[in-house]
C-alpha cells in the first residue's frame, strides 16, 4: 500500500470527561486495518468536478471537524473501534496538466488501493474528494461471485455516459458497466436530471427514491431503498452531500434547494449502515473552500461520518 501517514488525531475540549473522536480514532496501518470496526481512508482529488472544484480539501476538513466531535449516540450509546490509514496517493493528479484527463487513472489507483483495504476484512469509510472516485471504491467489491447494490445518498443519478471520458457525473454508468447489480438513489431532486438518465436507471433496475419521500419519512425511505437492494450480497453507502439542502451544505459542489434536512439524512445512514450486508462508505463532492464562515458542510459531513458509524455500532 502507498498510504499517506495518517495524521495524528487530538480532541478539542478540556473536559476529560468529553470523549470526542480526536481521542478514540487510532492511526494505523494497513496491515492492521481488519482489527477494527471501520477504518477512515482518505481521497484528496476532485479533477473530474462537474462545476465548481474544492472536494480535495475535504479529508482533511472533515476529520478536524470530526475530532471535536463527541462520540456518545444516546441509542447506541459510544462510537470506538475507529483508525485512519491516512490518504490515497492521489493528491499529485490535481495538479497535472489537464487533470480531468487523468480521471480514469486515479480510479483505477484507487481501485487497487481500495481493494487491499477490502481485503484485510475491513469496513472503509472513504473521505473524498469528488464522485468519480465511487468507481475505484466500489469496483473491487465486483470482482467475486456475490451481487453487489449500492444506496446512493444524492440530489443526482450520476448516470451520465462518459463519452469524453469518465467525470464526478458518470460513476454508475461505470459500475453497470463492470457489473453492478442494483443502485438506490435516495434524496433524487425534481428538475435537477434529465429524463433520459431516469429512464436508463429505472431499465438497468434501479430505484429513485426522491427529496420528497425522504420528507415524508425518512426511516421508512431508508428502508425501501434496503429492500430494493434485497437481492444484493454486499452493499456499499455513498454520500454526495449535495442530497442535503443548500441551506445546509452551501459548500457542495453543486448545492441546490429542495433537499433533505441533515437530521433526515443522519437517521438514514444509521438506519442502512445497521445492515450487516453494508460493506463500505463514502462522502464525496465536500468543497471546504466554498463553505460558509461557520464550515457549515463540512460539519455536516463530520457528523454524516460519526452517525454512519453509530449504524455500525449498533450491528453489536
Amino acid at each position: 500500500m502507498s498510504l499517506t501517514d495518517p495524521p495524528a488525531w487530538e480532541g478539542t475540549s478540556s473536559d476529560p470527561n468529553d470523549e470526542q473522536f480526536g481521542r478514540v480514532v487510532s492511526p494505523a496501518e494497513i496491515e492492521d486495518a481488519g482489527d477494527f470496526r471501520a477504518v477512515l481512508v482518505g481521497e484528496p482529488y476532485d479533477g473530474a468536478v462537474i462545476g465548481r472544484r474544492g472536494a480535495r480539501e475535504a479529508p482533511a476538513a472533515i476529520r478536524r471537524a470530526l475530532a471535536g466531535v463527541k462520540t456518545h449516540h444516546f441509542d447506541e450509546g459510544p462510537v470506538a473501534g475507529v483508525a485512519d490509514l491516512g490518504d490515497l496517493p492521489v493528491e499529485a493528479y490535481n495538479d497535472a496538466d489537464d487533470p480531468e484527463n487523468h480521471v480514469a487513472d486515479v480510479q483505477a489507483v484507487v481501485a487497487d488501493e481500495a481493494a487491499a483495504v477490502y481485503e484485510r476484512g475491513a469496513l472503509p469509510v472513504f473521505l473524498g474528494g469528488d464522485n468519480s472516485l465511487t468507481v475505484g471504491n466500489v469496483t473491487p467489491l465486483l470482482a467475486g461471485d456475490d451481487s453487489v447494490g449500492v444506496v446512493s445518498f444524492d440530489a443526482h443519478l450520476d448516470c451520465r455516459e462518459p463519452a469524453d471520458g469518465p467525470t464526478s457525473g458518470t460513476p454508475y454508468r461505470q459500475l453497470f458497466d463492470a457489473g453492478l447489480d442494483r443502485l438506490a438513489v435516495v434524496g433524487a431532486r425534481h428538475f435537477e436530471t434529465s429524463t433520459a438518465y431516469a429512464d436508463f436507471l429505472r431499465d438497468s433496475g434501479g430505484t429513485i427514491l426522491t427529496a420528497d419521500e425522504v420528507g415524508r419519512g425518512p426511516v421508512e425511505t431508508a428502508d425501501f431503498a434496503l429492500d430494493a437492494l434485497a437481492a444484493c450480497d454486499r452493499v456499499f453507502v455513498s454520500l454526495d452531500v449535495d442530497v442535503l439542502d443548500q441551506t445546509a451544505a452551501p459548500g457542495a459542489s453543486a448545492p441546490t434547494p429542495g433537499g433533505v434536512t441533515t437530521r433526515e439524512l443522519f437517521s438514514m445512514l444509521r438506519r442502512v449502515a445497521a445492515d450487516p450486508r453494508v460493506v463500505g462508505f463514502e462522502v464525496v463532492e465536500c468543497a471546504p473552500p466554498l463553505d460558509d464562515e461557520d464550515g457549515r458542510t463540512v460539519g455536516a459531513a463530520a457528523r454524516a461520518v460519526a452517525h454512519f458509524l453509530a449504524g455500525v455500532v449498533s450491528r453489536d
